[in-house]
């Protein structure tokens, strides 16, 4: 029966089977030698990883086949073997080469950097592929490795012909039955690895490398890709769990909170303060790409922010606040969930990110009603779902995405009629604030306070806008700032037409800067993101110049409204924060770290740390020759806990 199958229709398919295992189980063997001398040797663990790693390279195997397979099956008995079959068959079985042979060779690299196999690191540099191609063309020769892989394609395609492998192929008359029968058992298999087969089932061992030899590359990749996270003390430097949690505890304590529980990983805290409570509408609004730099209050003499200029006069600016990352998901992470940024991608776009620990779990204890409202679809980078899974009702702009995420039935699309001007982004600014406006005005009457957490777009490429608004051409970043200004300012006037205005305070805060240079390595300046509180009743405009984060914005907030409330955020109250207590958490996909006097300690995916001092007046970084052990120690409890939490569950509201 199997020698029928062999020399059947699937003879090419059988046989790329077994030649990806071959190649499979060399590449294992061949990790296995340069890790020896680190690796658990038990003739049992030895065996272990080859019976599980071939568990995985079949299924890899299984995937990179089953497309031929339908294809092979398909096609009707009368043109097997016709010109068609061999163009499409040469074609499928040359491209399917390719990406295993590829998949293989870069595995090796990999291998010799991260000792992993592929990783959210492999994933990220599809974001990166310039800069990826470049360091591939710089360490290796590009159009060599290119000929190799062709050559390598080319030789296998004619030990095919040569062994009349592709004869067999195209001259079978296998049933229609036959063949369908092997593409079920095919798919039945596919299924059962897509559905019912984790990444993590590899780890049985505690020596890491003999989890990472039980895997396989590519399986490894599309795991990482689907969880769009990286294993922080797989990649991190990392003390004792126990330990990197008394530091966070020490750490986040102020001196009007007390912690809840005993439990050592806990950081349930209680919040008190003597002075009456104020339940105001919150207006938090994060504006795109907006970096402190193009505001004359920081030195910029375009007047292109003439209006937000103004009220930040008028408010409590907090002139020394720092985003967390370079992208909107992390600053809506930074906000929202008042948390350090986990390395790889963010919460937000992560599985199993509902009902975690928020800003959405203070204000609920407040009995207020919570609005999200972007102006594109919020299908994009999963913000849907995310806000969704804190409790927030949605509000953006469905044009007819089938893929549209409806996981809250507490959602309001824009409709066309509430639209002047749209790009691929989204309404312009102007739109969004007109919405909020209409729904103010209609809860006005009602008892409950409202949370509104408003996501602008047009600080953002095309750079477009309505017509007739500002004095500058479209299409360049300062005319969309200028827009971005226009568009807030009149906001607020009209807002102060408004009865329910004199009891609503507005948090206006940028999600990131409009550039973040150094994807790897961190440039601390261009983090640098202004952020105020404006109308906050009984509090004079100040400037306050302590160094902070995305993630205290909201904490502080709440201590200006003298809140008495439950906490688990990292952030921290910055109106008592003590001189010594200041510092900037700042991340950048793989590279994260913390700024503390004067200090920047950065921690990479290469378990490497180094530490700098920082000139803030002339942005540079000059890195130390002797290191601050402490500020290393605080800097990875900070990353090392927030990972744990989220991946262990504990960040979940209790």
């Amino acid at each position: 029966m199997l020698k029928k199958l062999i020399k059947g229709r699937f003879a090419a398919l059988y046989t790329l089977i077994g030649l990806y295992l071959i190649f499979a189980f060399i590449v294992r063997i061949s990790f296995t030698l340069f890790s020896f001398g680190e690796m658990d040797t038990s003739l049992f663990s030895i065996l272990k990883i080859f019976a599980v790693g071939f568990i995985f390279d079949f299924g890899v195997a299984v995937f990179f086949s089953i497309i031929y397979a339908i294809y092979l099956t398909l096609m009707p008995t009368k043109f097997i073997g016709s010109w068609v079959d061999k163009i499409i068959t040469y074609f499928t079985l040359f491209l399917l080469l390719f990406i295993v042979y590829f998949s293989f060779l870069g595995e090796f690299p990999f291998w010799e950097e991260f000792s992993t196999r592929y990783n959210f690191i492999a994933v990220d540099y599809l974001i990166y592929t310039y800069e990826v191609i470049e360091n591939i063309n710089q360490s290796y020769s590009l159009p060599l490795l290119i000929l190799v892989l062709l050559l390598l394609c080319v030789g296998t395609i004619f030990l095919f012909f040569k062994f009349k492998i592709l004869q067999r192929t195209f001259n079978s008359n296998t049933a229609f039955s036959q063949r369908l029968l092997q593409l079920f058992f095919l798919g039945i298999l596919a299924t059962v690895y897509v559905f019912f087969t984790k990444n993590n089932m590899a780890e049985t061992s505690n020596n890491t490398y003999n989890n990472e030899l039980s895997k396989n590359g590519v399986y490894s990749f599309f795991a990482a890709y689907r969880s769009n996270e990286m294993d922080y003390n797989l990649f991190y430097p990392n003390v004792k769990s126990k330990n990197a949690f008394a530091i966070i505890r020490e750490e986040l304590l102020q001196k009007n909170q007390k912690f809840i529980s005993e439990n050592t990983e806990s950081l349930l805290r209680n919040v008190k303060t003597d002075s009456t409570e104020s339940k105001p509408n919150i207006v938090l609004i994060c504006i795109e790409s907006f970096s402190a730099d193009f505001m004359e209050t920081f030195g910029n003499d375009q007047n292109i922010t003439l209006g937000i200029d103004s009220l930040a006069k008028q408010s409590i600016l907090f002139s020394n606040m720092y985003a967390t990352g370079t992208r909107t998901i992390r600053g809506m992470e930074a906000i929202t969930l008042s948390v350090p940024p986990t390395p790889g991608n963010s919460i937000v776009r992560r599985p199993n990110n509902d009902k975690l620990y928020s800003i959405a779990s203070v204000v609920k204890q407040k009995g207020y009603y919570l609005n999200f409202y972007y102006g594109g679809d919020g299908y994009f980078d999963n913000m849907n779902s995310f806000f969704g899974g804190q409790g927030f009702n949605i509000i953006d702009r469905n044009r007819g995405n089938p893929l549209s995420d409806e996981i809250t039935t507490k959602r309001t699309n824009i409709e066309d009629a509430e639209v002047t001007f749209e790009n691929a982004w989204g309404v312009c600014d102007e739109d969004i604030y007109n919405k909020l406006i209409k729904n103010l005005d209609k809860r006005e009457s009602s008892d409950e306070p409202t949370f509104n957490f408003v996501m602008t777009t047009s600080n953002h490429k095309p750079y477009s806008f309505p017509e007739n608004k500002i004095d500058l051409p479209q299409g360049t970043r300062e005319s969309a700032v200028k827009y971005t200004d226009y568009a807030l300012t009149n906001f607020i006037k009209t807002a102060k037409t408004k009865s329910w205005f004199k009891n609503t305070v507005f948090v206006v805060i940028a999600d990131h800067c409009a550039s973040s240079a150094g994807r790897w390595e961190i440039t601390i300046d261009k983090h640098h993101i202004p952020a105020f509180i404006y109308n906050l009743k009984d509090n004079n405009p100040q400037n306050v110049n302590k160094l902070a984060s995305q993630i205290d914005i909201m904490p502080t907030l709440f201590g200006y409204l003298n809140w008495n409330y439950k906490t688990a955020l990292y952030g921290k109250d910055i109106s008592i924060l003590k001189e010594d207590e200041e510092r900037a958490l700042i991340g950048n996909y793989r590279t994260v770290g913390l700024l503390k006097n004067g200090i920047f300690t950065q921690l990479n995916d290469r378990k490497k740390i180094k530490q700098f001092d920082w000139d803030a007046e002339a942005k540079n970084l000059k890195e130390r020759k002797t290191s601050d052990k402490t500020l290393e120690e605080l800097t990875i409890s900070y990353y090392q806990t927030a990972s744990e939490r989220f991946k262990n569950g504990t960040m979940k509201e209790k």
